[in-house]
């Protein structure tokens, strides 16, 4: 709890993955990748509720003897390729609201998918969001990106078109104005708003720039075997 606010974080962590299978579960650097996730936010000072939301009987097991809560076992038709994290959410708010009688001033997601998080991010974030509460409504993590969109391409049969075409198209990286991808260190936002917009991208959102090695999201094998690289490189030595 942060200045009477009440928080809980929500990990989400089907059992289902087409671009790599069993990825949450997976050993990394020496943890399987969600318990990365885990730890960073029971690292936490400020988080009241730390759900994982899982359809998959393995990975709620690990995450319970991991010191978290996992009251219920998700739907089917909430774990499919088709449910949106925003039904997620919303399922776990109203599980939380009828069964146990709790309301939660602020959502915190993370992604066990981002597991590249530095000691305190969480709680920099939940302290930039409420102490600018009065202007603000969210916060994501951002970082910056080489691939422009002012070079970025696309294809029209086999001819090579740019991807935005209204951009000034630069050759020099440099030439451009910095633009950023929102990874998944954490979203985070006021719980009301959060339901009536259907968004962590409000209409009043903040961001939070996160380091460049922080830029990866764990969506295939070669984004599991560069972030595994990266643990080593980082905490290697830790």
């Amino acid at each position: 709890m942060i200045n009477n606010k009440r928080i809980i974080a929500i990990i989400p962590a089907r059992g289902g993955s087409k671009g790599l299978p069993g990825k949450n579960l997976r050993n990394i650097f020496g943890k399987p990748l969600i318990e990365w996730t885990i730890e960073k936010a029971k690292e936490s000072q400020y988080l009241d509720t730390i759900l994982v939301t899982t359809d998959h009987m393995e990975t709620a097991d690990i995450s319970i003897k991991l010191g978290v809560e996992v009251p219920f076992i998700r739907p089917k038709e909430l774990a499919d390729d088709y449910a949106s994290t925003y039904d997620v959410i919303r399922h776990a708010l109203e599980y939380y609201t009828k069964s146990e009688r709790k309301i939660f001033d602020y959502v915190v997601l993370l992604e066990p998918t981002s597991p590249l998080r530095d000691d305190g991010d969480i709680d920099t974030m939940l302290e930039m969001l409420i102490n600018h509460a009065s202007e603000y409504d969210s916060i994501v993590s951002v970082g910056e990106i080489s691939e422009h969109p002012a070079i970025v391409k696309r294809l029209d049969d086999s001819k090579i078109k740019s991807y935005c075409e209204e951009l000034v198209q630069t050759t020099r990286r440099q030439d451009n104005t910095p633009a950023y991808f929102p990874y998944g260190v954490a979203y985070m936002a006021k719980t009301s708003i959060l339901l009536k917009e259907n968004t962590f991208y409000t209409r009043r959102c903040m961001s939070f720039k996160i380091k460049r090695y922080q830029n990866y999201e764990i969506d295939d094998i070669y984004d599991f075997l560069c972030v595994e690289k990266i643990m080593e490189y980082e905490w290697g030595t830790k």
